[in-house]
């Protein structure tokens, strides 16, 4: 019994996702109140319907009150979240008990993320974000939430089963010489060929990895490249594994499986198993099936329903084409989120997959935009905080620097691919061309005018509340520019007008497949067997499982703990080994719990075991630096990680204000013990454990 839907301030269904069981509930509530011959009513009609009386109360209370709630939990003990991003009202509920409250909020905020790297930063435009998420055209809806349905189940089966899902860390392969040789081979060979290639059509590789279900092999970003944030990475995974699902259920490639695993994997692991059609059978066998009739029990309404929905089945996306992903970039002058890339993903084999982000022709309109966007909203701030005349002008940039160059940027832009020099707007990028539409520059360029007479033209009002609206239209209109530039005709399956050649893409496939052919076996059983409980024993007696995680880097270390109905984990696959993994899922929100409330240091017994958790600081020579009252969090806030809201950057931001000069790592142990085993060994365990995980001789990509 679970959902959750996105909907706007009328109530219009901007997005929704359900489980079976939820969706035959509405349908038996609402489809019951029909009268007998008619047709049941949509299942989004019955969605609107059932949550309408929730939106609209919250748009009252918060016109009335300018505030609504957070959560309530229904008489039949249904859980619901809700969470208000600008216009658009996120809903979760829960109805099997399954997720408390934390585990709903933090699947809103990991949608809310997933959309942000879809759509980026039209999300700053609420008219706009509605337009994209809910498409005018029914197929392209049904594709886009599809889509959207498809991640955010995927997300959720990774939270359930990954331990690096569980802390939202990247947890790499461990196997110091191929993990070496992959990342020489993606700097020497495969992004040199790539970038020279003819056939990039003005795009660059800038990022590129190896995924082995979820676990990195390898990592490579071209020089003077952004660094890749920790939340962006895992987003792109969860991606990764939408599009090329991992089936971990199955049994580590035996001596009799590996020939047949090479040569037909590719085949048999994406291409489905045609429906049984009458071509197949006797003439005897047809004619009795014919002559039968089919479906007799179904409604003849209820079965032109499920026909229509046939219907709108959207055709498969072109493997070759790019998606187009919004990614943080930081540079000297400055951070840049939602910044437009091209995400290319080749499966090698089942299982392993090459990922390659490009750098497309025009980016840096981009960050011109965001800059632009930047300057409006505190421009908007100021005036709304009571700041007018100078003190609203004030300000880097000052309004008057934003004229001139906010000028030149709309003179640049044409009817035509026309050359429009940045120079002037300090990116780091060269000439690029832009393709606009007339519609949509001369719509920025009135509301501009007319920005321009109120605030800069003597006699007019100047800097006073009266702008406000205006720098919301500004804004308005600068997502539109955006809109136009980076996500018009860029959706997957969708003709790209520039993207990597399918030959170049195929080179780069062959490549990689050439360097990993006779490691592909022993790759998908290092990432069931990554790290084995077993080398730790002689030194930590007593230790069950540990979990080590840098959150400076975003990558994290543990014992493999994978328990599906074919595979097994050091502790078997019997009630011990599940009920492990539920003590150490439980341990980690437990941990999350003491945090929010300022608490870096957790101890505590359950029955049979003792549980761990320290979070702590080091400079960059290792040295453990003092520790500080870390902030307490209200209730509703986001919830502790990396995806929903980078709750560890903000962190080490916040002790290095006491630390200035010094670069400031931050690290969190988990570990269980028997509980039989003296406290005092156990913190000695965990002081020797944290040392040892990251010393460079054990493990030195990390």
């Amino acid at each position: 019994m679970k959902c959750l839907l996105i909907a706007s301030e009328s109530a219009e269904v901007l997005f929704y996702w359900t489980d079976p069981e939820f969706r035959q509930n509405v349908q038996d509530q609402y489809g019951a109140s029909q009268e007998e011959g008619q047709r049941p009513p949509a299942f989004e009609d019955s969605l609107n319907t059932l949550f309408a009386p929730i939106i609209i109360s919250c748009s009252t209370m918060v016109d009335r009150l300018g505030d609504s709630y957070a959560c309530f939990t229904t008489e039949n003990q249904h859980n619901y979240v809700l969470h208000q991003f600008d216009e658009c009202l996120y809903i979760a509920v829960n109805g099997d008990g399954q997720e408390c409250e934390d585990d709903l909020r933090r699947k809103i905020y990991v949608m809310k993320k997933m959309i942000e790297v879809l759509f980026g930063m039209v999300n700053l435009s609420s008219n706009l974000l509605r337009k994209e998420l809910r498409p005018q055209d029914t197929e392209q809806r049904t594709g886009l939430w599809k889509h959207l349905q498809g991640l955010l189940e995927t997300y959720s089966r990774l939270r359930e089963n990954d331990q690096s899902f569980l802390v939202e860390a990247v947890e790499r392969l461990i196997h110091p010489t191929l993990c070496e040789q992959c990342i020489e081979f993606l700097e020497r060979r495969l992004l040199p060929a790539l970038n020279s290639s003819s056939e990039r059509n003005g795009e660059e590789v800038l990022h590129s990895f190896i995924l082995v279900h979820t676990k990195l092999l390898a990592f490579y970003s071209s020089r003077n490249t952004s660094t890749l944030s920790p939340s962006d990475l895992l987003a792109l995974i969860v991606m990764t594994q939408s599009m090329y699902p991992s089936n971990t259920d199955q049994e580590d490639p035996g001596p009799e499986d590996v020939e047949s695993v090479s040569v037909s994997g590719l085949e048999m692991f994406y291409t489905p198993q045609p429906s049984p059609t009458n071509r197949s059978s006797s003439g005897s066998e047809r004619t009795a099936r014919e002559d039968t009739p089919m479906f007799e029990f179904v409604d003849p309404d209820i079965q032109i329903a499920e026909d229509s929905l046939i219907t709108l089945e959207v055709s498969p996306p072109d493997p070759l084409a790019p998606t187009r992903v919004f990614l943080e970039v930081s540079l000297k002058d400055g951070l840049y989120p939602m910044m437009p890339h091209s995400m290319y993903c080749r499966p090698l084999w089942p299982g392993i997959t090459l990922v390659l982000l490009t750098k497309i022709p025009n980016s840096s309109v981009a960050m011109s935009v965001y800059s632009y966007l930047e300057a409006f909203a505190k421009l908007e701030k100021r005036l709304s905080e009571g700041q007018e005349g100078p003190a609203a002008a004030r300000g880097q940039p000052t309004v008057h620097d934003l004229r001139s160059k906010l000028d030149k940027f709309i003179k640049a832009l044409g009817p035509c691919d026309i050359q429009v020099p940045y120079s002037d707007i300090q990116v780091p990028y060269s000439d690029i061309q832009v393709p606009y539409s007339d519609i949509q520059t001369s719509q920025l360029q009135n509301v501009w005018s007319e920005f321009k007479k109120r605030a800069f033209t003597r006699g007019g009002p100047g800097f006073t509340r009266e702008l406000i609206p205006w720098c919301k239209s500004m804004k308005t209109q600068l997502c539109g520019v955006y809109k136009q530039c980076f996500l018009n005709g860029t959706t997957r399956g969708a003709d790209a007008p520039q993207r990597l050649s399918p030959a170049l893409q195929e080179l780069a496939q062959a490549m990689v497949q050439e360097k990993l052919m006779d490691w592909k076996d022993f790759l998908l059983v290092k990432s069931k067997r990554n790290i084995t409980m077993v080398s730790y024993l002689e030194d930590f007696p007593g230790l069950v499982h540990f979990i080590c995680v840098d959150r400076s880097s975003g990558q994290m270390i543990a014992p493999s703990l994978n328990i599906t109905e074919r595979s097994t984990s050091e502790l078997g696959g019997g009630p011990l080994a599940q009920f492990i993994r539920g003590k150490v899922w439980g341990l980690v929100r437990t941990a999350r719990q003491y945090l929010q409330k300022g608490y870096s240091t957790v101890t505590l017994r359950d029955g049979d075991f003792y549980f761990c958790y320290f979070l702590w600081f080091e400079n960059e020579t290792g040295y453990k630096l003092d520790e500080v009252d870390l902030p307490v969090l209200p209730d509703d806030s986001p919830p502790i990680g990396v995806l929903a809201r980078d709750y560890y950057r903000k962190l080490l931001r916040y002790y290095s204000k006491t630390h200035a000069g010094e670069v400031v790592k931050c690290y969190e142990l988990l570990t269980v013990h028997l509980g039989v085993i003296p406290t005092e060994y156990i913190l000695q365990h965990c002081r020797q454990l944290a040392s040892k995980l990251w010393e460079p001789s054990r493990n030195p990509l990390l």
